[in-house]
């Protein structure tokens, strides 16, 4: 089975170093039921194509497994060598799984940056929905859909078509959400595993499925396929997906709205946030890391797949969004190594807590805006007088760049509990006014496409102490 993957992005070779796979090199790796193999049959500075090639070992495939066809031989004569399923994806997430996770030491920049990608999936069997199936499940994910279906046998045309499929997909799209995509849907299609799909497989779910999955229309029939038909995890699934589909941050509900904005419609504001605080975090040598103000744990688990971080500690005053965050990292099924370096504690940003001391830093994002003016004065003394991380990485809306969203009425804000919403020249005069006070310097970055005139959606500043 065949997967490729190009690029037109300016220089095309930079996919190399998303997939951290040298364009000059033909490298194999060794799977539990054959060999991948990464090879790049096209490079050039205006065009690349990496190709993942994944050879399966009809023997290995079924060693140790019980007999699961209805015939004799049919553990052996059958399609999954030949053709794109739950092997590939086990194959992209073993053999891309840098890209996969979004990461890259060497283009940071890129990870976050929606390039333009084609994605060829050369035999994909669609079994039940044939292509209307296909542009079903890809085409609400922003991607061009071509679908090539191949006859049972050329020689005999009278036999029908096969369910088998060459399928192109086209978005300008971040590397890391194409492969989560093409990891989640491939077995849909096939509608089937090589594996015992349990509680992990809901999690993998949810994890790759993260901020596309609540929000698809067919997210129903996805989960259901992905999970094997098993009812139990597809209720649990749904449930959790429910609690993600409701937004928690009122800027997310106007993202990809400006229809000038490419970048905003394929990868949501969030995200990009979210990307930015971890590369100032990462930037700053840390070790031990507060997320105050945490949420239902989406930067904790960005934060936990580091292994930079050593001591991680999310901090919210709703027991809900803790409850919440807890199932989302699967604490309670963390290896002891993973588990000793992440907690949540329950507590209140504007009280003094001895807990937040001696961190090497501290995430304050989207949650200024929420505190009224005494609870905002507690919460500077909180932080930076009394916790004083090594540094803040704060964030908060633009509140210029409000013109941009369509369906935002003027003077209002974008979420009904902000208390505030700041300028640039207002956000920049608190930063610096704090800073100066407690013994720190500030930088400020724009988070999301930057307009000449109004900036960025959200601003950022990164304190650091003196």
């Amino acid at each position: 089975m065949l997967l490729t993957l190009s690029t037109t992005h300016a220089p095309a070779t930079d996919l190399g170093y998303l997939l951290h796979k040298h364009p000059d090199k033909f490298q194999t790796f060794n799977l539990s039921f054959g060999q991948a193999h990464v090879f790049y049959p096209e490079v050039g500075a205006e065009r690349t194509t990496a190709s993942l090639l994944l050879d399966v070992d009809p023997v290995a495939m079924v060693r140790g497994k019980t007999r699961e066809q209805s015939f004799l031989l049919g553990q052996y004569v059958n399609d999954r060598p030949y053709v794109a399923s739950s092997f590939l994806s086990v194959a992209i997430a073993q053999v891309y799984g840098s890209a996969l996770g979004g990461r890259c030491k060497e283009r940071e920049e890129l990870v976050q940056t929606p390039l333009p990608l084609t994605a060829r999936i050369e035999l994909l069997p669609v079994r039940g929905g044939g292509a209307e199936l296909v542009r079903r499940l890809f085409e609400p994910l922003g991607y061009q859909v071509e679908t090539v279906r191949h006859p049972l046998d050329e020689q005999f045309p009278e036999w029908g078509e096969s369910p088998y499929f060459t399928v192109t997909l086209t978005n300008t799209t971040t590397l890391a959400e194409l492969l989560a995509h093409l990891y989640v849907l491939i077995p849909v299609f096939d509608n089937g595993k090589h594996y015992f799909v349990g509680d992990d497989e809901l999690e993998k779910l949810l994890e790759k499925g993260a901020g596309w999955l609540a929000h698809h229309p067919e997210k129903d029939q996805i989960t259901r396929r992905y999970l094997g038909h098993r009812p139990n995890l597809y209720r649990e699934a749904l449930a959790r997906l429910l609690e993600e589909a409701t937004p928690d941050e009122g800027e997310e509900d106007f993202t990809g709205l400006g229809p000038e904005s490419t970048l905003e419609r394929t990868v949501s504001l969030n995200e990009q946030r979210h990307g930015t605080v971890l590369a100032a975090l990462r930037a700053s040598g840390a070790r031990s890391v507060l997320d105050l103000g945490c949420g239902e744990g989406k930067l904790l688990r960005e934060l936990l797949a580091e292994r930079q971080f050593e001591k991680i500690v999310g901090m919210d005053v709703s027991v809900r969004s803790l409850e919440i965050a807890s199932r989302r990292l699967r604490l309670e099924r963390l290896p002891d190594r993973q588990a000793e370096r992440i907690s949540l504690i329950h507590g209140s940003l504007t009280y003094r807590d001895q807990r937040l001391a001696n961190f090497d830093a501290a995430a304050v994002v989207e949650v200024i805006e929420h505190l009224d003016p005494p609870r905002l004065t507690a919460f500077e003394r909180v932080l930076f007088e009394f916790a004083r991380p090594g540094i803040v990485v704060l964030t908060t809306p633009n509140r210029d760049y409000n013109i941009k969203w369509e369906t935002l009425p003027a003077g209002n804000f974008r979420h009904p509990d902000h208390r505030f919403e700041w300028t640039r020249a207002e956000f920049e005069a608190w930063a610096t006014r704090i800073a100066t006070q407690h013994g720190y310097t500030v930088g400020f970055l724009p988070v999301g496409p930057v307009d000449e005139v109004v900036g960025s959606p959200t601003q950022m500043g990164v304190f650091e102490r003196e």
